[in-house]
């Protein structure tokens, strides 16, 4: 199992002390173990276990898999695996819940029911990356779209703070006729106006880098290509 597996959560479901143990300590003979939460069908409620990435359902009291398992339907991120040695309720429970993963207890139960949680908490972490990754992507193209507008927006901030820094220029020349605390705020005006064309400046800068950047990535592609397409030398 990879190490992402480690960080993963797990909740077993069970009445049967010796099941929830057996299963917590074959767990713990892999190099790799995930959270692993024990409780009982009077204990567990199902908004609880909408935090976890596995419920494993074991023996319980009084025919509750069904109430439990009809309970995880309305968190449809929690995937469930049912353990039962009955026939007749693995068949109930197959035609019930198809989405529910089953595993016979029969020999080599264990093994099995480690290797069947350990795909479903890959899949289930690896649909959490994938939408970890879309929403990444989302925001690029967002701070891209908003780069954009800061670049065509650039030489109209520019003049706005050219006329902004040149009359509060003009109005320094004559400071003593102005009142101290206009005087003031003009030269806070004049500072801010300062910093604000250093960030455009800045920005300007980056933005040049980057587009040098994707230059040279695009001269280093085209030259692969060039050599691909040429074959090896002779």
């Amino acid at each position: 199992m990879g190490d992402h597996l480690s960080h993963a959560s797990v909740l077993i479901v069970s009445d049967d002390t010796e099941f929830a143990r057996s299963v917590a300590a074959r767990w713990h003979a892999e190099r790799h173990v995930p959270e692993i939460t024990l409780v009982t069908s009077d204990v567990w409620h199902g908004s609880s276990a909408a935090s976890y990435d596995l419920v494993i359902l074991g023996p319980v009291r009084d025919g509750k898999n069904s109430t439990i398992l009809s309970a995880l339907r309305s968190y449809p991120n929690v995937t469930a695996v049912c353990v039962s040695d009955d026939d007749k309720e693995i068949s109930l429970l197959q035609s019930e819940y198809p989405h529910v993963q089953i595993v016979p207890r029969q020999d080599g139960w264990s093994s099995t029911l480690i290797l069947v949680a350990g795909e479903v908490l890959r899949r289930v972490q690896a649909v959490a990356r994938a939408q970890r990754a879309e929403r990444l992507a989302i925001e690029s193209q967002a701070h891209a779209a908003l780069g954009r507008y800061m670049l065509e927006m650039r030489p109209s901030v520019n003049n706005a703070l050219t006329s902004v820094l040149g009359n509060a220029d003009l109005l320094l020349l004559d400071a003593e006729s102005i009142h101290p605390d206009a005087r003031e705020q003009i030269r806070t005006i004049h500072t801010m106006a300062l910093r604000l064309n250093e960030i455009i400046q800045r920005f300007s800068s980056v933005a040049a880098e980057m587009r040098a950047g994707e230059k040279e990535s695009q001269a280093e592609t085209s030259t692969v290509s060039q050599i691909s397409a040429a074959g090896p030398a002779r």
